[in-house]
């Protein structure tokens, strides 16, 4: 009795030695990918676990319950999409809703990755897959045994339908701006898809309405396809897609081109590659595997957009509702500058400056087909939300980085014209009002005075965010002014240089903060910093407080410290941002500003005016609470869950913090070619630049505690600075940090060596070459 035990343990340590000696797959960087994060929204908008290519017009998901905002909670599925349409496979009724046709599905039986999508239809024991290449999608379907098996494609407002044969049907929809209202809705944009079946669908109706039929076509609102085949069990129907905006024809070669047959695996295999290869353009070594997954599935949602919508060299214009030829240069749409351009545009600039090239190109070709340049381009044409011209930020930012290859006097003309003709009113295109008048002639955009009715026509439910206004255009008239200054405009440089300090006209220093005044110069009497403007903040401010909007001065920190007081004064308002609490219950507080999540105090890390203000401290002498700051955003407000993300992502503009945040620095002024340094996470990142001279963060003893700067080295040469300029890592070279868990109060806090400012007095405050 007493040996047994002993062979056992024998047996069990010679097994562990087996096992220790076999080594698991390595991990590829797709494999840290979780598009399921953010899948349920802090209070808003939930993330979408897209299977596409980097910035492929092709971007697809599981369509879940209609109304269940919380997508990672919804208990149906009711399609896929091809193109426009909705693709669903069944075994059950035939109908004419696409609810007939949803079924149950289970998380825990499901796979969601960049490039491959799996799930269990568990109402008709059906397994789905899909995958998708830059213009089409691929999808399997694996049925059980059925006498009345179905595939259906339905649309809905404004479409076209026709089965050409047993194998192919065809059809399209007329698209919108699926942020907001098109500014040029006259004319109209269509999105067409070729799908091919490999198996006949010799028995099929289609549907108008409720009506079903065995017409071949169909046109109008609310019509579909369905087809009715017997199965056996684990019989295979996969179904090839190819989407277009410029044809059905030319979604047929879109189709041929990109999945030419039957080969899903392979188009998979090579959908994972690219996924990787992206990925690869910023390695880590080091942190631990969550932090992995966070950083690796925030770059996934990082390379998302803008969507290339060239198709073999050609692209359709939303902006003149033409087909033009692309002349080698890719044509990009589905952006939202307001959010992006503050970190996602100078993030995948680092990784490839000649896309964003083409990019800024995009940006002018729809100036020049439609009069205006645009903020929130869609595949449809101009979308018109938010405030802010802020394609200036995006332009400068790119020349002054060093890529050039697009026509600066043209782009010039562009954002000069947003910033002298178009009218600044909030969700609005079109020509000065009065309320501009007020602004070009007080140097404040006009908030309504205590009790005043509004008068504007053109203002509507998003009301005037008068601060908001006035903020954000000084720093475009301040990038206006710099592109003025480098093409030899010296009146257009001293004109818009003394509109970026309009900030100056809305900070009122009874109150110390960011406030509004009337068309008459008064301040608006018992305005609340915290509390005031109603719904959103909407009267004087954009989603959010004059807490935050206090430091919405990007351009010009250094004049914003004076401003407030000097350094002392400054630091201390800027630690009480991060612990002030609500005035009211947290309840009411987010019911009044729901975009405000992942608070830290006042501090709300899910909405994008606050995303540059924990780096503040590196202007104000103290960057070791930029340090701290970060790491405690990254590690309380990002996760690995699908609560992950801390608001809205906004197209990847709020994963693109933390990717930046994560690697140790970030664009606090996009149009001044330097970024600030926080603190990194990993021990060594390496940064592929985009021209195969990598930049490498090496992080020495980085831990959860070691967050804190005691040196730095840049390419050798000691670094005394919180920050460095673009010019300094574009030919690549290596950043040393050396770590530890306390700070170094002296590192970085001379004021000589603080950022770049536009009225900064030292003399490196111009930040350029």
């Amino acid at each position: 009795m007493i040996k047994k035990p002993i062979v056992v343990v024998a047996i069990l340590l010679s097994a562990a030695v087996l096992f220790a000696g076999e080594k698991s797959p390595q991990k590829q960087l797709v494999d840290y990918v979780d598009p399921n994060i953010g899948g349920i929204g802090q209070l808003l908008t939930a993330t979408i676990p897209y299977v596409q290519w980097p910035h492929g017009m092709a971007r697809i998901a599981p369509i879940t319950t209609p109304g269940i905002t919380d997508r990672y909670l919804a208990d149906k599925i009711y399609g896929f999409p091809v193109g426009p349409g909705v693709l669903m496979a069944s075994t059950g009724d035939v109908g004419t809703n696409r609810a007939t046709y949803a079924s149950d599905f289970d998380h825990d039986l499901e796979t969601a990755t960049p490039y491959y999508y799996a799930a269990d239809l568990q109402t008709w024991h059906i397994r789905t897959e899909f995958t998708a290449t830059h213009e089409a999608t691929y999808y399997r379907f694996t049925f059980p045994s059925s006498a009345h098996a179905h595939c259906a494609i339905s649309l809905d407002a404004d479409a076209d339908l026709t089965v050409i044969n047993s194998r192919t049907i065809e059809g399209s929809q007329r698209v919108f701006g699926p942020v907001a209202e098109l500014a040029n809705a006259d004319g109209e944009t269509r999105e067409y898809f070729y799908a091919v079946f490999s198996r006949p669908l010799s028995t099929y109706e289609t549907w108008r309405g409720d009506k079903l039929t065995h017409d071949s076509k169909q046109a109008g609102d609310h019509i579909g396809f369905v087809s009715d085949l017997p199965t056996h069990a684990r019989d295979r129907i996969e179904v090839r897609v190819g989407i277009s905006y410029i044809g059905t024809e030319q979604a047929r070669r879109n189709l041929e081109r990109e999945i030419p047959d039957w080969r899903f695996e392979e188009t998979k295999a090579k959908t994972r590659a690219i996924w990787n290869d992206a990925l690869g353009g910023i390695t880590v070594t080091g942190g631990t595997e969550r932090q992995r997954t966070i950083f690796y599935t925030a770059l996934y949602r990082s390379l998302g957009r803008m969507t290339n919508i060239t198709e073999d060299g050609r692209y359709f214009s939303g902006y003149d509702h033409k087909v033009h030829e692309a002349q080698r240069h890719d044509f990009y749409v589905d952006d939202g500058l307001w959010d992006t351009y503050r970190s996602l545009h100078p993030l995948q600039l680092l990784l490839n400056g000649k896309r964003q090239e083409d990019m800024v190109r995009s940006y002018i070709r729809m100036y020049e087909q439609s009069g205006w340049l645009n903020s929130f381009p869609s595949a449809a044409g101009e979308q018109v939300p938010m405030i802010g011209h802020h394609a200036a930020e995006l332009i400068l930012d790119t020349y002054t980085k060093g890529y050039r290859d697009f026509d600066l006097d043209k782009a010039y003309e562009a954002v000069r014209k947003n910033a002298t003709q178009a009218t600044m009113i909030p969700w609005r295109r079109g020509p000065l009002t009065s309320l501009d008048r007020v602004y070009f002639e007080r140097g404040f955009f006009p908030a309504l005075a205590k009790g005043e009715g509004e008068t504007v026509p053109e203002v509507s439910g998003e009301r005037r965010q008068a601060v908001s206004v006035t903020l954000e255009n000084s720093y475009d008239a301040w990038c206006v002014a710099q592109l003025a200054k480098i093409l030899g405009r010296h009146d257009d440089e001293v004109y818009f240089t003394k509109l970026a300090h309009n900030y100056q006209n809305v900070y009122n220093p009874a109150i110390g903060f960011m406030a509004p005044r009337s068309s008459d110069g008064n301040w608006v009497l018992d305005f609340d910093p915290k509390l005031g403007g109603g719904q959103g903040g909407r009267d004087y401010f954009t989603e959010m407080n004059a807490w935050v909007y206090t430091f919405a001065v990007q351009h010009d920190v250094a004049g914003l410290i004076r401003l407030v007081g000097g350094r002392d004064a400054f630091n201390t308002k800027l630690d009480r941002l991060f612990v002030e609490q609500y005035g009211t219950s947290k309840f009411q507080f987010l019911g009044q500003f729901p975009d405000a999540t992942g608070l830290v105090g006042q501090y709300a890390q899910g909405n994008e005016p606050s995303f540059h203000i924990p780096y503040l401290y590196d202007f104000s002498g103290q960057p070791w609470k930029t340090q701290r700051r970060v790491r405690q955003l990254m590690d309380v407000w990002y996760g690995d869950g699908p609560s992950g993300v801390p608001g809205d992502d906004d197209g990847g503009e709020t994963s693109s913090w933390y990717v930046f945040s994560a690697i140790g620095f970030y664009p606090v002024c996009p149009g001044v070619p330097v970024y600030e340094m926080g603190s990194p996470l990993f021990e060594r990142t390496t940064i592929g630049m985009g021209n195969g001279k990598p930049f490498t963060i090496v992080a020495n003893h980085v831990s959860a505690h070691n967050k804190y700067i005691q040196s730095a080295e840049l390419n050798g040469k000691p670094l005394d600075r919180a920050w460095f300029r673009h010019a300094e890592i574009a030919e690549g070279g290596t950043l040393v940090l050396e770590m530890a868990d306390h700070p170094n109060l002296q590192w970085g806090s001379a004021p000589q060596e603080v950022p770049p400012s536009m009225s900064a007095e030292n003399s490196t405050a111009s930040g350029a070459d």
